[in-house]
């Protein structure tokens, strides 16, 4: 009887017409979209790495770093030595610091009557013209693109007792001259004049953003009743705006806080150290007096201070969202 004989099957060749597998081009298909978004996440993530090297070389470092010195005596000439509190000791036990504190507050509270107001009522009055409205926002917004210096020395000039623009003015109504940066009673008011000139373009900016989004049905309505213009602004212009208000509040007395370059520039601190702010006195600690211990400490009692404001703004940011 004849065994059978067992066949082995030859593999067979694709046509080149024929058409791949469902399975296998499925599995196919399946691996680039993965490949592809691994790629797309590192590439991601390496934008992210780098972001968040420069945050921490040139924010979180020197952060940190002066946290640091506010505890230690720095000199940059001797290896720092380990002091403990003993820099906010001192800090506290200066005079100084607590003229500079009031001085600070002082300028912070003439901002806020000065510079709070004159932009709101710049952008009320800006916001009826109906001709001309860029180049009036133009106009206003000027003084912020001036460098910080050139207004300081534009204003240093209108400020000048012989031949200044202000007491020339004074002159012609037969006014007595006034020593604007000299005298104890006007450098403060002085500085306050051009720090509000110099930026209040922005603010008043964003008040002409914000008119624009209150309803115009509101003022028909109250045009209506017969609501006179000082009506619509304390009914319906302030309550609209209350949000807005608050918020550019609170950045106005973070950033008056921080002034420096007025008083840097124009007055020193003078006279008699009636112009002294926070960053100015810092200032001298670092650079005049080579005490960065010092300064460091009292640029830790500013982030406080200053945290406290910007955590409020925070709140009222989500509050409104």
């Amino acid at each position: 009887m004849a065994t059978p004989t067992t066949l082995t099957p030859r593999p067979s060749k694709r046509p080149a017409g024929s058409r791949e597998p469902d399975g296998a081009r499925h599995q196919r298909s399946s691996r680039h979209p993965r490949r592809r978004r691994i790629r797309e996440n590192a590439t991601a993530y390496a934008f992210l790495a780098a972001g968040l090297i420069c945050f921490a070389l040139f924010s979180w470092y020197p952060i940190v770093r002066g946290l640091l010195l506010g505890f230690q005596e720095v000199s940059f000439a001797q290896p720092a030595t380990w002091v403990g509190w003993d820099n906010y000791q001192r800090l506290f036990d200066d005079p100084l610091f607590a003229t500079a504190w009031r001085n600070t507050g002082y300028f912070t509270l003439l901002a806020l009557v000065f510079g709070f107001a004159a932009p709101f009522v710049t952008a009320v009055v800006l916001n009826e013209f109906r001709h001309a409205r860029s180049y009036l926002r133009m106009t206003v917004y000027l003084p912020v693109m001036l460098p910080p210096i050139v207004t300081m020395l534009l204003w240093r000039w209108f400020y000048d007792p012989g031949p200044g623009l202000f007491n020339n003015v004074l002159g012609v109504f037969h006014l007595p001259a006034q020593q604007w940066l000299e005298s104890e009673n006007l450098a403060m008011v002085s500085l306050v004049l051009v720090s509000t000139w110099a930026n209040m373009g922005t603010t008043t900016l964003i008040y002409l953003a914000a008119l624009g989004s209150i309803p115009g049905e509101l003022y028909e309505a109250a045009e209506l009743d017969g609501a006179s213009i000082r009506q619509r602004l304390l009914h319906v212009t302030i309550p609209q705006m209350r949000f807005i208000l608050m918020i550019t509040l609170l950045l106005q007395v973070i950033g008056t806080m921080q002034v420096f370059v007025e008083p840097f520039v124009l007055t020193g601190g003078g006279p008699d150290d009636a112009t002294v702010t926070i960053l100015l006195l810092l200032y001298r600690y670092a650079f005049v007096y080579n005490d960065f211990g010092m300064a460091s400490a009292m640029s830790t009692v500013l982030f406080l201070v200053l945290g406290a404001f910007a955590a409020v703004y925070l709140r009222l940011s989500r509050g409104k969202g």
